[in-house]
């Protein structure tokens, strides 16, 4: 399986796309998403070993000097000869699990293992192609649609909705959070009014249909060329 540095280095690291309870920190306002920066080989010796839920953290010697690396979770000794494959460096990453923030850390794969931590966040950038969806709108004073929280993104910038729609894409655990995204038949594919992408701890499956309860945040860049100008954030959902 490749490794899947092969681009959202939440999707979506820092952010995403989710990386066991970890996030990027926040950053200013960014253009709307770009093709991912070009990926590179770290090669160096284990100082030190550091494993969460999914995920190894590897402190490492090369040969421009210490470096952070983390990987999908795999059994690693200190003094190891290791190389990081499409690494992608990710600035101001803060770690929940490690109860540190990282200045500068590579996220990438273990050459020979199988599997890729970012290209598991690539995956949440955007939704499957799904069949028609139509979905009530939800109820109550700060109901909104789909196409209402993309057209409306400045107006409702930082505050709380409800909008209530069927899952087309799900990705579970990536930066401690579960990334979804969510149709409910407005909006035009055209101009992407008819998708919004959910972050929240809550779990659900493609097809489902839920409400979700959040916060609206606008231009929000989870690092590594991936931005995004309105997701809801914060989210509970509701079956």
């Amino acid at each position: 399986m490749k490794t899947f540095f092969s681009i959202l280095a939440l999707m979506l690291f820092g952010a995403s796309t989710n990386w066991a309870a970890d996030k990027p920190a926040p950053a200013a306002a960014a253009a709307p998403a770009t093709a991912p920066p070009a990926a590179v080989t770290v090669k160096g010796t284990v100082l030190e070993v550091k494993d969460v839920e999914a995920y190894t953290y590897l402190r490492l010697k090369t040969k421009d000097g210490e470096t952070w690396a983390a990987v999908n979770k795999t059994p690693i000794k200190k003094g190891a000869e290791v190389t990081i494959e499409n690494a992608m460096l990710m600035n101001n990453f803060e770690s929940k699990s490690m109860k540190k923030t990282f200045d500068k850390i590579v996220f990438g794969s273990l050459a020979g293992a199988e599997g890729d931590v970012m290209a598991a966040h690539a995956g949440i950038a955007k939704a499957a192609p799904v069949g028609n969806v139509k979905v009530a709108k939800a109820t109550g004073p700060n109901a909104r649609t789909v196409a209402e929280i993309n057209t409306r993104r400045d107006e409702l910038k930082d505050k709380t909705v409800l909008v209530r729609g069927t899952v087309v894409k799900y990705n579970a655990q990536i930066m401690d959070k579960n990334w979804v995204h969510l149709r409910d038949g407005t909006g035009s594919a055209a101009n992407s009014s008819d998708d919004v992408l959910v972050t929240t701890k809550d779990q659900a499956k493609v097809g489902d249909v839920v409400t979700v309860k959040g916060v609206v945040h606008t231009n929000r860049d989870l690092g590594s060329g991936y931005s995004y100008k309105v997701l809801i954030e914060e989210a509970t959902l509701q079956k």
